[in-house]
Parts: C-alpha cells; sequence; structure tokens
C-alpha cells in the first residue's frame, strides 16, 4: 500500500529486530551443523528460556499461533460447541471452524474488552465442551470467574493469549490459567520469531502429546500415535526468539514509556477514552487502544481517515466483529441483538500506533493531530 501524504508512514506496530551483526553468530552455527528444524538445539534452548522467563513448567514451540490454537483444541479432544469472544482476531474462531467446532459467541464485558463471565452460563448447552476466552490487548480475562463456571459445568478452558506474553495478574503469569494458553510470536507482537507461537501445558504429559501432534504425530521413526499436523518451529526462528529475550525487558520499558506518554497527551481531549488494564495487572503494552466518544468532533472512521491522509496507519481493532463475518455471521449467537457492548467497541476503537522504535516526535505528532483534528 502507498502511504498517503508527505510525512514517512508511521504504522500501528513495527516488528523489533536485533542488529544483524548479532544474529549472524546464530545463522552461523545453524549452518554449521546443517539442523535446521526438526527440534533443533536453538529450539531446545528456547523452549527451556521462555518457560524460565515466563514463570511456566511446559512450553511447545509452534510455526504460528493459529496452528498452536488449532493443536490445543485437538489435545484436548474439543467437539462440538465452544463459547468464545467475538472481539477478537479471526484465528481465535477460525482454529475452531477448522476442528468442525461451532464456535457460540458471547458479548465482551461493559468497560472491558474481555468476555463477560455473566454471559457463560446462558450460553451452556448439552454440546458445549469448552471456553476460549482471549486476553484482548494483553488485558486480562476475569480468570475466577471462568474457572469457577468451567470447573461447575465440567468445561475445558484454552486460553487465546496471543496478546499477553510476559502479562501477570494477581501476582502470577496468566499463561499459568486454564487448560491450555497459547501464544503468538508473530512479528507484530511484542515477543516475535518472525512467526511463531507456543502452547503452554500444565503437566509433562500434555507436552509430550501436543509435542507428538505438531510433528505428525511421530514418537520415533516407525510410530505414529496420532494423526498431527506439521507445525513445528524452525531452527531460524527459534534463534531470533533466543536474540529477542535477551533485550526484551527493555523493549516492553520503552513500551510503557511510550504507553505513559500517550495518556499525558491525550488525557484533556474530550471524547477520547483510554482505556487502562484492570488494576493488578503488569501488562506488556501490546497495543494502545482508544475509543473514540460522541463528544469528539469527528466519528471513529473520520478520524482514522484523518490518520490515514497524514499517513498514520492505525488500525480498527477489532473491526468488524469476527460475528459479522460471511463465515459466521448466520449463526444465532451472531445477531448483533446478541452482542451490544463488542458491537459498540468495533464502532469507537482505533489502536494508535505502539512499538519501541516508535519516536517522541511521532508520537507528538499522533496525538496533535487528535487533539487539532
Amino acid at each position: 500500500m502507498k502511504p498517503i501524504g508527505e510525512n514517512p508512514p508511521i504504522y500501528v506496530t513495527q516488528p523489533t529486530l536485533p542488529p544483524l551483526e548479532d544474529f549472524l553468530p546464530y545463522l552461523q552455527e545453524i549452518w554449521a551443523n546443517k539442523i535446521l528444524t526438526n527440534g533443533g538445539p536453538f529450539h531446545q534452548q528456547l523452549e527451556q528460556a521462555l518457560a524460565d522467563y515466563l514463570g511456566v513448567k511446559h512450553i511447545s514451540l509452534f510455526a504460528n499461533g493459529t496452528l498452536a490454537l488449532m493443536t490445543a483444541l485437538q489435545a484436548l479432544r474439543i467437539t462440538g460447541e465452544v463459547i468464545t469472544t467475538p472481539y477478537s482476531f479471526v484465528a481465535t474462531a477460525h482454529s475452531l471452524l477448522w476442528n468442525g467446532i461451532t464456535p457460540v459467541f458471547i458479548d465482551i464485558a461493559p468497560g472491558s474488552f474481555n468476555m463477560d463471565p455473566a454471559k457463560i452460563e446462558a450460553a451452556i448447552t448439552p454440546q458445549t465442551t469448552a471456553i476460549m476466552p482471549v486476553h484482548c490487548y494483553g488485558h486480562p480475562c476475569d480468570v475466577e470467574q471462568i474457572e469457577t463456571i468451567a470447573s461447575n459445568y465440567g468445561l475445558k478452558v484454552i486460553y487465546d493469549a496471543a496478546h499477553a506474553f510476559g502479562v501477570h495478574s494477581g501476582g502470577s503469569s496468566v499463561m499459568n490459567q486454564g487448560d491450555l494458553s497459547v501464544l503468538s510470536f508473530h512479528a507484530t507482537k511484542v515477543f516475535n520469531t518472525f512467526e511463531g507461537g507456543a502452547i503452554v501445558s500444565p503437566d509433562a504429559k500434555t507436552k509430550r502429546h501436543i509435542d507428538h501432534l505438531k510433528n505428525f504425530g511421530f514418537v520415533d521413526e516407525v510410530t505414529v500415535v496420532a494423526a498431527g499436523i506439521n507445525g513445528k518451529m524452525n531452527e531460524v526462528s527459534a534463534a531470533l526468539g533466543l536474540l529477542q529475550l535477551k533485550t526484551i525487558d527493555q523493549a516492553l520499558q520503552q513500551r510503557a514509556s511510550i504507553d505513559a506518554m500517550y495518556r499525558s497527551g491525550l488525557a484533556t481531549i474530550s471524547g477520547i477514552e483510554c482505556p487502562a488494564p484492570p488494576e493488578g495487572t503488569v501488562t506488556n503494552h501490546a497495543y494502545f487502544p482508544i475509543l473514540v466518544q460522541q463528544d469528539y468532533p469527528l466519528s471513529r472512521d473520520a478520524l482514522f481517515q484523518k490518520m490515514r491522509d497524514a499517513s498514520i496507519f492505525a488500525r480498527r481493532y477489532f473491526y468488524p466483529l469476527i460475528s459479522n463475518f460471511p463465515m459466521y455471521r448466520g449463526m444465532p449467537s451472531a445477531a448483533s441483538a446478541n452482542l451490544p457492548n463488542a458491537s459498540r467497541m468495533a464502532s469507537q476503537v482505533i489502536c494508535l500506533p505502539m512499538y519501541p522504535g516508535l519516536s517522541t516526535a511521532q508520537l507528538e505528532q499522533i496525538v496533535q493531530l487528535i487533539r487539532t483534528a
């Protein structure tokens, strides 16, 4: 897409990449040992390093987060219906359809970007087998209420934690919630491996099963125990992940600084709301969503277009809702009347540029545009 306007384009996210000279030794080692994939040394090192950093016991690396979601559903043998949110990236619901599972959408909570636990019980049917909440923008779900309901009804819980790398709530990692948590390491995420993802498991037995599933079901050269898929992360991606971990804390600090500058600059602009994560959250500042209210002089879409005209490529994450796409909108749970909070949020939200390389001058340009639009 050719940028509009005279200013250099500013995108909503930019991948964080280390200096090339720092990456070359890893590539030289890969070339020297000639192990490119299939659980090579960098893959093994990254799994252990991520487990240590995230405070989890067992983690399985994947080629991308969507394959990880699909495999998590297979690992827990989920069938029938799964209760989920329409306010997310399409991969959340697509992973269900690819497994022959029917997504059942419920609304997000008022004043939140996440699934409303108060809506879960009414959506449970005899066909319901699981709940798939999303920690949207790295804001943790109400995990206590979700877990209580799941326990009462004998349901599995798979958290789509694509945005939640390093997020803590109530003093512990959100990765340790539910039966499984699934991460994305896409290039635009807080922590990236070009493309990548992971499943966090509660025990070694579950991890072994997931590791079999992501490698065609192979246990050894002559033994296949499941109809698995090819979901393995390659050595180049794993090497980038190891290098990224060395500076992840610095990147998180930079994101926190940018978040604070946005909040200060936008605080006095009538009609612009800057939602904050729940109290007690140690967040990763994965995104910076604003809500354009009725008392702002422009509509959300008019402000969005002014940004585009100024080469500020913000995004309307998440608009449209998943439930509005053709493969979902005919489902009873996808009706707009069933999703008033999500529909309202989707009509108001703009995610502003947020990444460590965003300069103070660029940030001030964005704030000034919103202030004078």
